[in-house]
């Protein structure tokens, strides 16, 4: 009887554990931080959010996934700040992309536009139209083309962490 007890009592507390963790979708933009809110009413006033998926993390900080209806996705961190701005087809705002690095593909790549930008920890990765990722350090300094085995390992390295 005393096992069955102490039993319940543990598979109880781990369910309530595990249901804090669980992620969450709603659909109001007053769900994100004030800073997202911002980014999103600076950069897409007239796109509509057609879903905010809240990623909550064991061990690391919640974050914030944002679908557009017209497709574009972007991710924040806790504290609001964009971390991936994907318009998948369409162009990212041009001032989402650092000075520098425009330049550069201005001066490099004139007729391809930039369809995804992601900040890094060390650097930045920017998805052009034909389809490449060009790698460029904190200063904008241009790195090369990331190729595909190593977005896969940064992929996993991301989802480890």
């Amino acid at each position: 009887m005393k096992k069955t007890v102490i039993a319940t009592i543990v598979a109880l507390a781990c369910a309530g554990t595990a249901s804090a963790f669980i992620d969450s979708y709603v659909i109001k933009r007053d769900k994100l931080p004030e800073e997202a809110q911002e980014m999103l009413e600076t950069y897409f006033p007239k796109a509509k959010v057609s879903l905010i998926k809240i990623d909550r993390h064991l061990l690391k900080k919640t974050d914030y996934d944002v679908k557009m209806t017209n497709g574009t996705l972007i991710e924040f961190s806790n504290s609001g700040k964009w971390k991936v701005v994907d318009c998948g087809k369409r162009e990212v705002p041009e001032e989402l992309v650092p000075k520098a690095i425009r330049r550069w593909l201005n001066k490099n790549e004139p007729d391809l536009k930039v369809n995804m930008v992601q900040k890094k920890t060390a650097s930045w990765l920017i998805r052009l139209s034909d389809g490449t990722v060009r790698k460029f350090d904190l200063l904008g300094t241009y790195k090369g083309i990331q190729t595909a085995d190593e977005a896969a390992e940064a992929e996993e390295a991301e989802e480890e962490s």
